[in-house]
Protein backbone atom coordinates (compact mmCIF):
# COMPACT_ATOMS: atom_id res chain seq x y z
CA UNK A 1 0.00 0.00 0.00
CA UNK A 2 1.31 3.38 -0.75
CA UNK A 3 2.23 5.91 1.73
CA UNK A 4 0.39 8.33 -0.55
CA UNK A 5 -3.13 9.09 0.41
CA UNK A 6 -3.13 4.90 1.59
CA UNK A 7 -3.78 3.93 -1.98
CA UNK A 8 -2.72 0.85 -3.31
CA UNK A 9 -0.72 0.63 -6.57
CA UNK A 10 -1.90 -1.19 -9.25
CA UNK A 11 -0.55 -2.35 -12.84
CA UNK A 12 -3.36 -1.97 -15.90
CA UNK A 13 -2.24 -5.69 -17.33
CA UNK A 14 -5.55 -5.37 -19.27
CA UNK A 15 -7.56 -3.42 -21.48
CA UNK A 16 -10.21 -5.48 -23.45
CA UNK A 17 -13.92 -3.98 -25.89
CA UNK A 18 -16.78 -5.37 -24.25
CA UNK A 19 -18.69 -3.59 -26.43
CA UNK A 20 -18.56 0.11 -28.06
CA UNK A 21 -17.81 2.35 -25.96
CA UNK A 22 -17.11 -0.10 -23.16
CA UNK A 23 -13.53 -0.84 -21.81
CA UNK A 24 -13.18 -3.71 -18.93
CA UNK A 25 -9.73 -2.97 -17.10
CA UNK A 26 -8.01 -5.32 -15.03
CA UNK A 27 -5.61 -3.97 -12.36
CA UNK A 28 -2.73 -6.14 -10.44
CA UNK A 29 -1.16 -5.25 -7.29
CA UNK A 30 2.54 -4.29 -8.25
CA UNK A 31 3.31 -6.11 -4.49
CA UNK A 32 1.02 -8.77 -2.57
CA UNK A 33 -2.38 -9.14 -3.00
CA UNK A 34 -4.87 -7.04 -2.98
CA UNK A 35 -8.12 -6.80 -0.15
CA UNK A 36 -10.39 -9.65 -1.08
CA UNK A 37 -13.55 -7.89 -3.14
CA UNK A 38 -16.90 -8.08 -1.75
CA UNK A 39 -19.83 -7.61 -4.45
CA UNK A 40 -21.29 -3.88 -4.79
CA UNK A 41 -17.84 -2.65 -3.88
CA UNK A 42 -16.19 0.32 -5.73
CA UNK A 43 -12.73 2.00 -5.40
CA UNK A 44 -11.36 5.17 -6.11
CA UNK A 45 -9.24 5.60 -9.38
CA UNK A 46 -6.74 7.56 -9.69
CA UNK A 47 -6.26 8.94 -13.14
CA UNK A 48 -4.10 11.48 -15.01
CA UNK A 49 -4.58 15.37 -14.37
CA UNK A 50 -5.42 14.52 -10.69
CA UNK A 51 -9.05 12.97 -11.44
CA UNK A 52 -10.59 10.74 -9.13
CA UNK A 53 -13.02 8.83 -9.72
CA UNK A 54 -15.61 5.92 -8.44
CA UNK A 55 -15.78 2.52 -10.49
CA UNK A 56 -17.95 -0.57 -9.34
CA UNK A 57 -15.71 -3.77 -9.07
CA UNK A 58 -17.02 -6.30 -11.26
CA UNK A 59 -17.42 -9.98 -12.19
CA UNK A 60 -13.70 -11.32 -12.00
CA UNK A 61 -12.26 -9.35 -9.03
CA UNK A 62 -10.32 -11.18 -6.79
CA UNK A 63 -7.27 -10.80 -4.82
CA UNK A 64 -5.23 -11.09 -7.49
CA UNK A 65 -6.82 -8.81 -9.56
CA UNK A 66 -9.65 -5.89 -9.88
CA UNK A 67 -11.81 -5.77 -12.90
CA UNK A 68 -13.60 -2.72 -13.77
CA UNK A 69 -16.15 -1.63 -16.73
CA UNK A 70 -16.03 1.68 -17.78
CA UNK A 71 -18.19 3.39 -20.63
CA UNK A 72 -17.59 6.09 -22.14
CA UNK A 73 -19.55 8.73 -21.24
CA UNK A 74 -20.87 10.84 -24.07
CA UNK A 75 -21.02 14.33 -21.68
CA UNK A 76 -18.00 12.98 -19.61
CA UNK A 77 -16.80 15.18 -16.90
CA UNK A 78 -12.90 13.89 -17.56
CA UNK A 79 -12.75 10.80 -16.02
CA UNK A 80 -14.73 8.53 -18.63
CA UNK A 81 -12.43 10.13 -21.38
CA UNK A 82 -8.84 9.89 -19.86
CA UNK A 83 -9.74 6.25 -19.37
CA UNK A 84 -10.42 5.84 -23.04
CA UNK A 85 -8.10 8.05 -24.38
CA UNK A 86 -5.26 7.98 -22.34
CA UNK A 87 -4.67 5.06 -20.31
CA UNK A 88 -2.46 1.95 -21.72
CA UNK A 89 -1.52 -1.22 -20.44
CA UNK A 90 1.33 -1.23 -18.70
CA UNK A 91 0.01 2.09 -16.97
CA UNK A 92 1.25 1.36 -12.80
CA UNK A 93 -2.27 3.50 -11.42
CA UNK A 94 -3.29 4.13 -7.66
CA UNK A 95 -6.54 2.87 -6.07
CA UNK A 96 -8.25 2.90 -3.14
CA UNK A 97 -9.05 0.07 -0.91
CA UNK A 98 -13.01 -1.46 -1.89
CA UNK A 99 -15.96 0.43 0.33
CA UNK A 100 -19.49 -1.15 0.17
CA UNK A 101 -22.03 1.34 0.43
CA UNK A 102 -24.51 -1.38 -2.38
CA UNK A 103 -23.09 -4.75 -0.29
CA UNK A 104 -25.11 -7.65 -0.99
CA UNK A 105 -27.57 -8.95 1.92
CA UNK A 106 -26.27 -12.07 3.73
CA UNK A 107 -29.30 -13.42 4.50
CA UNK A 108 -30.76 -16.70 2.60
CA UNK A 109 -33.76 -14.92 0.65
CA UNK A 110 -34.19 -14.84 -3.03
CA UNK A 111 -32.61 -11.37 -5.08
CA UNK A 112 -33.17 -10.21 -7.89
CA UNK A 113 -30.76 -8.01 -9.78
CA UNK A 114 -31.98 -5.69 -12.01
CA UNK A 115 -29.17 -3.89 -14.35
CA UNK A 116 -29.65 -0.67 -16.77
CA UNK A 117 -26.88 -0.39 -19.23
CA UNK A 118 -23.06 0.20 -17.09
CA UNK A 119 -24.98 -0.43 -14.03
CA UNK A 120 -24.48 -4.27 -14.30
CA UNK A 121 -20.89 -3.99 -13.18
CA UNK A 122 -21.58 -4.34 -9.32
CA UNK A 123 -24.80 -6.86 -10.20
CA UNK A 124 -22.41 -8.59 -12.02
CA UNK A 125 -20.14 -9.61 -9.39
CA UNK A 126 -23.25 -9.88 -6.83
CA UNK A 127 -24.29 -12.34 -9.55
CA UNK A 128 -21.21 -14.29 -9.78
CA UNK A 129 -21.06 -14.97 -5.97
CA UNK A 130 -24.77 -15.85 -5.81
CA UNK A 131 -23.78 -18.53 -8.61
CA UNK A 132 -21.75 -20.47 -6.22
CA UNK A 133 -24.11 -20.95 -3.85
CA UNK A 134 -27.48 -22.02 -3.07
CA UNK A 135 -29.46 -19.27 -2.74
CA UNK A 136 -32.36 -18.72 -5.32
CA UNK A 137 -31.42 -16.06 -7.54
CA UNK A 138 -31.94 -13.73 -10.71
CA UNK A 139 -30.96 -10.92 -13.22
CA UNK A 140 -31.94 -8.74 -15.83
CA UNK A 141 -30.09 -7.04 -17.81
CA UNK A 142 -31.56 -3.88 -19.55
CA UNK A 143 -29.98 -2.48 -22.66
CA UNK A 144 -30.75 -0.01 -25.27
CA UNK A 145 -29.39 -2.43 -28.05
CA UNK A 146 -28.19 -5.65 -28.10
CA UNK A 147 -25.09 -4.07 -29.95
CA UNK A 148 -24.34 -2.33 -27.00
CA UNK A 149 -24.34 -5.30 -24.63
CA UNK A 150 -21.43 -4.97 -22.17
CA UNK A 151 -19.99 -8.31 -20.24
CA UNK A 152 -22.52 -10.16 -23.36
CA UNK A 153 -20.32 -13.83 -22.45
CA UNK A 154 -20.45 -13.68 -18.50
CA UNK A 155 -24.21 -12.06 -18.89
CA UNK A 156 -24.77 -15.67 -21.09
CA UNK A 157 -22.41 -17.87 -18.57
CA UNK A 158 -24.53 -16.59 -15.62
CA UNK A 159 -28.00 -17.06 -17.29
CA UNK A 160 -28.95 -13.76 -17.12
CA UNK A 161 -31.75 -12.41 -18.62
CA UNK A 162 -31.15 -9.68 -21.15
CA UNK A 163 -34.07 -7.10 -22.52
CA UNK A 164 -32.79 -4.89 -25.67
CA UNK A 165 -35.14 -1.54 -25.83
CA UNK A 166 -34.78 -2.03 -29.54
CA UNK A 167 -36.49 -5.68 -29.36
CA UNK A 168 -38.77 -5.36 -26.45
CA UNK A 169 -39.56 -1.90 -25.61
CA UNK A 170 -38.76 0.36 -22.61
CA UNK A 171 -38.92 -2.09 -19.63
CA UNK A 172 -41.47 -1.75 -17.24
CA UNK A 173 -40.52 -1.97 -14.28
CA UNK A 174 -43.67 -2.56 -12.16
CA UNK A 175 -44.70 -5.35 -14.99
CA UNK A 176 -41.30 -7.12 -14.25
CA UNK A 177 -41.75 -7.01 -10.48
CA UNK A 178 -44.97 -8.45 -10.87
CA UNK A 179 -45.23 -11.82 -9.15
CA UNK A 180 -41.89 -11.13 -7.54
CA UNK A 181 -42.41 -12.30 -3.67
CA UNK A 182 -42.24 -9.48 -0.69
CA UNK A 183 -39.71 -11.13 0.85
CA UNK A 184 -37.22 -11.07 -2.46
CA UNK A 185 -34.40 -8.43 -1.98
CA UNK A 186 -34.24 -6.26 -5.09
CA UNK A 187 -31.28 -4.71 -6.41
CA UNK A 188 -31.13 -1.95 -9.07
CA UNK A 189 -28.39 -0.02 -10.41
CA UNK A 190 -28.56 2.16 -14.03
CA UNK A 191 -29.51 5.26 -14.94
CA UNK A 192 -30.85 8.01 -13.49
CA UNK A 193 -34.28 7.72 -14.96
CA UNK A 194 -34.65 3.77 -14.71
CA UNK A 195 -33.52 4.14 -10.56
CA UNK A 196 -36.40 6.82 -10.19
CA UNK A 197 -38.88 4.55 -11.85
CA UNK A 198 -37.41 1.46 -9.94
CA UNK A 199 -38.42 3.24 -6.78
CA UNK A 200 -41.81 4.16 -7.78
CA UNK A 201 -42.45 0.65 -8.80
CA UNK A 202 -41.24 -0.88 -5.77
CA UNK A 203 -42.72 1.64 -2.79
CA UNK A 204 -44.90 -0.35 -1.13
CA UNK A 205 -42.37 -2.70 -0.47
CA UNK A 206 -40.60 -3.41 2.72
CA UNK A 207 -37.43 -0.83 2.25
CA UNK A 208 -35.29 -3.13 4.09
CA UNK A 209 -35.48 -5.45 1.26
CA UNK A 210 -34.68 -2.22 -1.76
CA UNK A 211 -31.69 -1.46 -2.89
CA UNK A 212 -30.09 0.58 -5.34
CA UNK A 213 -27.01 2.48 -6.47
CA UNK A 214 -26.77 5.65 -8.18
CA UNK A 215 -23.98 6.43 -11.07
CA UNK A 216 -25.07 10.19 -11.89
CA UNK A 217 -24.96 13.52 -9.44
CA UNK A 218 -28.16 14.18 -8.07
CA UNK A 219 -28.83 17.74 -8.73
CA UNK A 220 -31.55 20.22 -6.90
CA UNK A 221 -34.89 19.92 -8.39
CA UNK A 222 -36.37 23.10 -9.63
CA UNK A 223 -38.14 25.67 -7.67
CA UNK A 224 -35.39 25.31 -4.66
CA UNK A 225 -34.46 28.35 -2.85
CA UNK A 226 -31.20 29.35 -1.32
CA UNK A 227 -29.32 27.81 1.53
CA UNK A 228 -27.42 30.10 3.75
CA UNK A 229 -24.36 27.91 5.05
CA UNK A 230 -22.35 28.83 8.35
CA UNK A 231 -19.14 27.16 8.66
CA UNK A 232 -18.91 27.15 12.49
CA UNK A 233 -14.66 26.81 12.48
CA UNK A 234 -13.99 30.23 10.00
CA UNK A 235 -17.11 32.12 10.76
CA UNK A 236 -17.76 32.23 7.05
CA UNK A 237 -21.50 32.22 5.58
CA UNK A 238 -22.03 30.57 1.90
CA UNK A 239 -24.87 31.14 -0.17
CA UNK A 240 -26.10 27.82 -1.90
CA UNK A 241 -27.79 28.93 -5.01
CA UNK A 242 -31.23 27.14 -5.86
CA UNK A 243 -29.33 24.92 -8.64
CA UNK A 244 -25.90 23.99 -7.05
CA UNK A 245 -24.91 21.57 -4.52
CA UNK A 246 -23.84 22.77 -1.07
CA UNK A 247 -20.24 21.65 -1.97
CA UNK A 248 -20.49 22.69 -5.16
CA UNK A 249 -20.97 26.22 -3.25
CA UNK A 250 -18.36 25.75 -0.70
CA UNK A 251 -15.49 24.64 -3.74
CA UNK A 252 -16.32 27.88 -5.62
CA UNK A 253 -15.79 29.88 -2.54
CA UNK A 254 -12.61 28.72 -1.69
CA UNK A 255 -13.06 26.03 0.68
CA UNK A 256 -11.31 23.01 0.78
CA UNK A 257 -14.19 20.51 1.54
CA UNK A 258 -12.96 17.11 1.35
CA UNK A 259 -14.86 14.91 -1.55
CA UNK A 260 -15.13 12.41 -4.03
CA UNK A 261 -18.07 10.92 -5.61
CA UNK A 262 -20.36 13.59 -5.68
CA UNK A 263 -23.43 11.50 -5.79
CA UNK A 264 -23.51 10.08 -2.18
CA UNK A 265 -22.26 6.99 -1.95
CA UNK A 266 -18.35 7.50 -0.38
CA UNK A 267 -19.09 9.41 2.48
CA UNK A 268 -15.91 11.45 2.04
CA UNK A 269 -17.92 14.76 2.48
CA UNK A 270 -19.99 14.03 5.47
CA UNK A 271 -20.51 17.33 7.86
CA UNK A 272 -21.92 16.95 11.30
CA UNK A 273 -24.76 19.58 11.75
CA UNK A 274 -25.18 21.81 14.55
CA UNK A 275 -28.04 23.69 13.49
CA UNK A 276 -30.64 23.51 10.89
CA UNK A 277 -32.45 20.46 9.39
CA UNK A 278 -30.73 18.56 6.42
CA UNK A 279 -33.12 16.98 3.52
CA UNK A 280 -30.75 14.00 3.32
CA UNK A 281 -30.25 12.68 -0.28
CA UNK A 282 -27.38 10.00 0.39
CA UNK A 283 -27.73 6.28 0.06
CA UNK A 284 -25.15 5.30 2.90
CA UNK A 285 -26.50 7.09 5.80
CA UNK A 286 -28.43 4.86 8.40
CA UNK A 287 -31.72 6.60 10.06
CA UNK A 288 -29.50 6.85 13.08
CA UNK A 289 -26.22 8.30 11.67
CA UNK A 290 -28.40 11.03 9.88
CA UNK A 291 -30.21 11.52 13.81
CA UNK A 292 -27.17 12.36 15.06
CA UNK A 293 -26.72 15.33 12.83
CA UNK A 294 -24.53 13.59 9.94
CA UNK A 295 -24.65 14.82 6.16
CA UNK A 296 -23.63 14.11 3.08
CA UNK A 297 -23.02 17.96 1.03
CA UNK A 298 -22.49 16.41 -2.44
CA UNK A 299 -25.96 15.76 -2.63
CA UNK A 300 -28.03 16.56 0.30
CA UNK A 301 -29.67 20.41 0.77
CA UNK A 302 -31.58 21.46 3.75
CA UNK A 303 -35.66 21.33 4.88
CA UNK A 304 -34.80 25.26 6.75
CA UNK A 305 -33.11 27.95 4.78
CA UNK A 306 -30.07 28.27 7.03
CA UNK A 307 -27.45 25.73 8.25
CA UNK A 308 -24.46 25.42 10.53
CA UNK A 309 -22.11 23.10 9.82
CA UNK A 310 -18.99 22.26 11.97
CA UNK A 311 -16.35 22.85 9.21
Amino acid sequence: MSKKSGTIDTRLTLMRWECPGVLSLTLSPLAGRLPRPEPGAHVDLHLPGGMVRQYSLTAGSSSDAYVLGILREPRSRGGSAAVHETLRPGDVLRISAPRNAFALDPGDGPVLLIAGGIGMTPLLAMAETLSQGTRPWSMIACVRSRKALPFAGRLSQLGARVRADDEDGVPDLPALLAGVSPDTHLYCCGPGPMLDAFLAATADRDPGHVHLERFEQPRPTAGEGEVAVDLARSGRTIVVGPQETILDALLAAGVDAAHSCRVGVCGTCECQVLDGEPDHRDLILTSEERGEGRMLICCSRAKTPHLVLDL
